[in-house]
């Protein structure tokens, strides 16, 4: 089933409107190692990781050498696990967490990619930015040492209103507009799940991060 999940998924994502190649990033949270090679094999090229215990145990068993993003809630406690092994930091959702990046980031001696997370619904449950602020924050973030932010990740509420999601994910395009007219080093914006990944792509997004589809529903006693 993964495989055939995987070779349907990259065959019927294509460029977005605005003619940028979309990268599929498979959400591995509760996945085994066995599973997570498969999806490897079959031709993911990148995939993420919600939370850094499970990338800690899985990181020796992963084959093929795939671009790792953390795509979950990073605890600052927890940063110096990922320093160094991380491609892409893609929940960048507070200043202390930017700090903190760089912090360890300039220790190693290594620059750590990011991308600022954005509260678009404006949800209590959801981490991220205001997306008013987003100008802002990515000069505040930009100018500390050792990291590189290359874009923006959003969740849109999960709704199946598209009168509801659809300006929101435009809105999402337009600020990596703006921030891209800032810096020639944004290239991604990350929105879209397996729910809602058609529409985020149609909007603007190039780079979508899917988990069920892929892999079924989660099994939560891994």
């Amino acid at each position: 089933m993964i495989e055939e999940n995987v070779k349907k998924l990259l065959a019927e994502i294509d460029d977005n409107p605005f003619g940028e190649k979309v990268t599929l990033v498979a959400a591995v949270k509760t996945q085994t190692v066995e599973d997570i090679n498969r999806a490897i094999a079959a031709g993911i090229t990148d995939i993420g990781d919600n939370h850094v215990q499970e990338f800690r145990d899985k990181y020796d068993g992963i084959a093929g050498n795939p671009r790792r993003h953390f795509i979950g809630h990073l605890q600052l406690n927890k940063v110096k696990y990922l320093i160094g092994k991380t491609d892409l930091y893609q929940s960048v959702d507070r200043f202390e967490l930017a700090e903190e990046l760089s912090k360890r980031s300039e220790r190693a001696g290594v620059t750590s990619r990011c991308l600022i997370q954005i509260n678009i619904g404006n949800e209590e449950s959801k981490g991220g930015f205001e997306y008013n602020d987003g100008e802002k924050v990515f000069r505040a973030i930009s100018a500390l040492p050792a990291l590189k932010i290359e874009g923006l990740m959003a969740m849109l509420p999960f709704t199946d209103d598209e009168g509801v999601l659809r300006p929101l994910a435009k809105k999402m395009r337009a600020l990596y507009e703006r921030l891209r007219g800032e810096s020639g080093d944004i290239k991604y914006l990350s929105m879209g799940m397996s729910g809602d990944w058609k529409l985020c792509v149609e909007c603007g997004s190039n780079m979508v991060r899917l988990g069920t589809s892929i892999f079924g529903p989660r099994h939560y006693n891994v």
